[in-house]
């Protein structure tokens, strides 16, 4: 029986800048995409039907009916190739869900691509509109690993120039932080775009960039959840933590190192302090 397997990384807004908001309420954002060495892993295997199972440290919450992104996708990429088959998907959930590092829309991206294997199907394009329904972060992850600007509701995508090698940490501290009273708590939404990412840059002109810009979602998200500043402040006490951040909405943030050695050494540090915090040290893909 044909079986096909596939990772999903975490997505991570090294920059999230909220430059505008539409007549239908939709926030205009300019976001610095990355891709962590950290995956949800997907399995799928020919069936009559279309089902869902949840196995791994997340999958408490995570529904398995129609409501999940994955079933939605599916049923996309059915009813645009044509397709009668079903498939018995497994998600294997090492990411925190509702964290800011979009896992469902990774793992919804990821869903499609190796359903189109699994079906023999042409897999969807990221810029059918159809993909930007499911979620605003899914096209950007189809197209993951690879970094990207992301500009308006998620619809613009560009190629930026390679960034320097490097590794992160990521650290979610158990907070809810939802996202819809982050935006709210935003009281400007007309702020400057992200300024262009120079070419050539090394690990430490990267740093400097990354700290020279924002999100503008930190604040909020951090008067909603005080240990998110927590999270931020543990990362950039650490000597070899050159810059942190927060990712998306919250409550993940990141702080980044110069090799994968540096980002287990943080890691460890910050998982005895902070045993109660999600902390993964990882690439930058």
């Amino acid at each position: 029986m044909t079986t096909i397997k596939g990772s999903a990384p975490a997505k991570v807004n090294l920059t999230l800048h909220v430059t505008g908001q539409r007549s239908d309420g939709y926030h205009l954002l300019d976001s610095l995409v990355g891709f962590a060495g950290v995956f949800d892993e997907i399995t799928v295997t020919m069936a009559t039907e279309l089902s869902l199972t949840v196995t791994g440290p997340f999958a408490q919450g995570v529904p398995t009916n129609e409501s999940n992104l994955m079933m939605r996708a599916a049923r996309l990429l059915q009813a645009a190739a044509g397709v009668t088959a079903g498939a018995a998907m497994t998600l294997e959930k090492n990411l925190p869900h509702a964290a800011g590092i979009g896992s469902g829309s990774s793992d919804a991206a990821m869903t499609l691509a190796v359903l189109a294997q699994l079906w023999d199907v042409p897999p969807l394009s990221p810029e059918d509109p159809s993909v930007l329904a499911l979620g605003a972060d899914v096209p950007v992850c189809i197209i993951a690993p690879h970094p990207l600007r992301m500009e308006g509701i998620g619809e613009i995508l560009s190629p930026t120039p390679p960034l320097p090698s490097c590794a992160m940490i990521l650290v979610t501290p158990k907070v809810a932080v939802p996202t819809g009273p982050v935006f709210a708590g935003l009281t400007v939404k007309q702020n400057p775009k992200m300024a262009a990412i120079p070419a050539g840059l090394d690990f430490m002109g990267f740093s400097a960039w990354l700290a020279s810009q924002r999100n503008d979602l930190a604040g909020p998200a951090c008067a909603l959840a005080p240990d998110i500043g927590a999270a931020l402040t543990a990362l950039g006490r650490q000597p070899l933590v050159s810059h942190a951040g927060m990712s998306g909405s919250g409550a993940t943030c990141y702080g980044l190192t110069r090799t994968m050695g540096d980002a287990r050494q943080v890691a460890r540090a910050l998982q005895i302090a902070h045993m109660d915090w999600w902390v993964v040290p990882a690439e930058l893909l």
